[in-house]
């Protein structure tokens, strides 16, 4: 994934802190213990002075003289180790009490294994990522439970073979078990109806369901999201790519009203890349509209139909408008 230096900055600076605060927390340990147990101190000060004294043996004549001098030194220093071992347990405290605890231990907290980024500042920059996704998004939490069934008809439907109400009642219940049981290889969803069905709605708690759990989930528009990744397209250099990568590799990709937004040649490639690359790494999309499927196959490509209708389960919302009635009291 793309990073702009502002992401990586902030990331280090997070990374920085978790160092400093695992060190004040192992010297604050180191206090407390220092004060509670007076032999610590002598067998804190012996490897103290092992330490210091090893750069005499550069001084010395012979080799052999040298080694002979070190292993005294190491010989100390693990006398040293093994009776402070002795001093924790006695207190009923772990061998590993006195030590850094990073929070990192394969980076030791600085970001960085050798010459190369370390996965804990991988995971902090992409979660930094999806924070700065998440406020271009208007994500607004729908619940579950809210979404009332009264509104809808219980006339039976002879084009549907059920009333509108029976209808929503069984899109209530698979979204609702696909959030229970949400993982990185969902299936996809393309919520398919007329305006005011309650797309939205079911789509945004089923996001807030699977944000719960800990995935990263993106929710926008498809107006919106077409909006950001044309400005980051033409945009600075140093930031291309960035909205892009998080749209692709999100856990959960949520596109609301597909069809709203004026289709242009990007539009329709940028969907097609987001669809097509989202199902071939197996990452699950849900998506909304308010189209028609001979509506979709007019407005975008054959291949971006073919894949909504073969890839997508889909859903599709019945009834009259909830928002009208809700107005209409």
């Amino acid at each position: 994934m793309i990073y702009s230096p502002e992401l990586f900055e902030e990331a280090q600076a997070i990374i920085d802190a978790r160092r400093l605060d695992a060190e004040s927390a192992r010297a604050m340990r180191d206090r407390a213990f220092d004060a509670e147990e007076p032999e610590y101190r002598r067998w804190k000060q012996q490897r103290a002075a092992a330490a210091q004294n090893i750069v005499k043996a550069l001084g010395m004549k012979t080799k052999e003289e040298a080694k002979a001098y070190l292993e005294k030194l190491r010989d100390e220093n693990l006398t040293a180790q093994d009776e402070i071992r002795k001093l924790l347990a006695k207190h009923d405290l772990p061998a590993d009490y006195l030590e850094v605890h990073y929070t990192c231990p394969k980076c030791g907290d600085t970001g960085s294994v050798e010459t190369s980024v370390c996965d804990c500042k991988i995971g902090v920059l992409r979660e930094l990522a999806f924070r700065e996704a998440a406020k271009k998004s208007p994500l607004r939490f729908c619940a579950f439970e809210d979404f009332d069934l009264k509104y809808y008809s219980d006339d039976y439907n002879d084009k549907y073979g059920c009333s509108p109400r029976e209808r929503m009642r069984q899109i209530l219940t698979v979204c609702e078990q696909y959030a229970r049981d949400f993982d990185p290889r969902s299936e996809n969803l393309f919520m398919v109806g007329a305006t005011g069905l309650g797309k939205t709605h079911l789509s945004l708690a089923i996001a807030g369901e699977v944000i719960k759990k800990g995935y990263n989930v993106l929710y926008n528009s498809a107006q919106n999201l077409f909006t950001e990744l044309q400005k980051e397209y033409f945009g600075k250099p140093e930031g291309r790519g960035q909205y892009e990568s998080l749209v692709l590799e999100c856990d959960l990709l949520v596109i609301d009203d597909l069809g709203v937004e004026f289709s242009t040649q990007f539009t329709r490639a940028a969907l097609y890349n987001i669809i097509n690359t989202r199902l071939n790494t197996r990452r699950p999309t849900i998506i909304s509209s308010n189209l028609q499927l001979d509506e979709i196959q007019q407005a975008y490509s054959p291949r971006i139909s073919s894949r909504l209708i073969g890839d997508f389960l889909q859903l599709r919302f019945i009834g009259a408008d909830v928002r009208q009635q809700k107005l209409g009291g």
